[in-house]
């Protein structure tokens, strides 16, 4: 009967668990890849406020170039 229950509950089947060894590899591939990304987004980001603030100061005129 103990046989019967448990080919019922189904046992550990290497196919499963090897498809699931290889979603678990691709989730951390993933989040470790979004994390790059997300720092590099930051570095992006924080390079287009800086070039921002440089077209955000206002000249009133421009100066005459030297001649």
């Amino acid at each position: 009967m103990a046989k019967a229950l448990l080919g019922y509950v189904g046992g550990s089947d290497p196919r499963l668990l090897a498809e699931m060894r290889r979603l678990q590899q691709r989730v951390q591939d993933l989040e470790s890849e979004l994390g790059r990304i997300q720092a590099e987004n930051d570095t992006l980001a924080a390079a287009a406020s800086r070039d921002s603030l440089m077209e955000s100061i206002d000249v009133p005129q421009a100066e005459p170039a030297l001649t």
